[in-house]
């Protein structure tokens, strides 16, 4: 039987795959083609991704590393630790956890920012670490009021784009948060628990993303349609599927992107990029959910 995530493959000569199996008690049994390719400052730094183009096209080199590896100049590994939680970690060190669930592995590690949202209590914790520096809430304490998050740690700027969730029958505006993380010149956007496209103002705010990490359950947050509008506006040069629950929401997704993206499964849960080396063609990367060990 086939791994489930088959060894990585170069994007400019992609070979037919297939997967299927197991891995954390969830099958995918996707069997489709894929034939396809230090503390924040007191002057404030100023976001360079909003209103900017799309990123320059390069060539793509996608590397693996330990967690805990050094990282090279001008360089981000993200690793995706599973559900909607993913580590992002600069050449400088600093590591930032999207919505933090108070678990992320069996790890003696503390990043030095994580984001929560509280659409669903897998994406929070009310109880974070003491010892985690910065933990920024997607929602305001305040019923319907914005979050207003513009955090530089070392290399890396954090900031936030809100949206409204649904809650109770109806709408809790400004309940969720797009968080954006800026380091090494890339800009990477974190959905979070999408409810609704977001509108003009929103996207002009969100701005550039050569990565983003979307939603693709299918219906507990934005339904396939409307996350692929979504996906295909913002642009991306690297997408990163999260939040989904078995193979069918995720080769719904996979299925319907292939021919404008690529798609790259990998046999690892963590990649390394930098801004010189993203895909010519935009692509989708499936990283396997994996929470940190040593």
């Amino acid at each position: 039987m086939p791994r489930l995530f088959p060894a990585p493959v170069p994007v400019a000569s992609r070979a037919v795959a297939a997967a299927s199996g197991l891995f954390l008690g969830v099958s995918l049994g996707l069997g489709f083609c894929l034939g396809l390719a230090a503390p924040a400052a007191a002057q404030t730094r100023v976001s360079h991704c909003i209103a900017i183009a799309e990123a320059t096209p390069g060539v793509e080199v996608l590397q693996q590393a330990a967690f805990r590896d050094p990282l090279p100049d001008y360089s981000v590994r993200i690793s995706y630790l599973g559900h909607s939680a993913y580590l992002i970690q600069s050449a400088e060190g600093v590591g930032a956890v999207t919505d933090y669930p108070g678990w992320i592995g069996s790890a003696d590690y503390r990043p030095d920012v994580v984001t929560m949202n509280h659409a669903h209590s897998s994406h929070f914790t009310a109880y974070p670490d003491p010892a985690i520096p910065h933990v920024l809430k997607g929602w305001s304490e305040t019923f319907g009021q914005p979050a207003a998050h513009m955090l530089e740690v070392g290399d890396m700027l954090i900031r936030n784009v809100p949206t409204d969730i649904r809650s109770g029958g109806g709408v809790e505006p400004n309940g969720n948060s797009i968080f954006i993380f800026e380091v090494a010149g890339l800009c990477i956007g974190h959905l979070g628990h999408l409810h609704h496209e977001p509108n003009d103002a929103q996207y002009a705010a969100i701005g550039r993303l050569d990565v983003v990490m979307v939603p693709v359950d299918g219906g507990m947050t934005l339904d396939g349609p409307t996350m692929l509008k979504v996906v295909e506006r913002l642009r991306a040069s690297v997408v990163l599927p999260m939040h989904w629950f078995s193979g069918a929401s995720l080769r719904w997704f996979l299925d319907r992107v292939q021919g404008s993206f690529a798609i790259d499964i990998r046999d690892a849960g963590d990649m390394t990029l930098s801004l010189r080396d993203l895909p010519r063609q935009p692509t989708v990367v499936v990283l396997r959910p994996d929470p940190l060990s040593d």
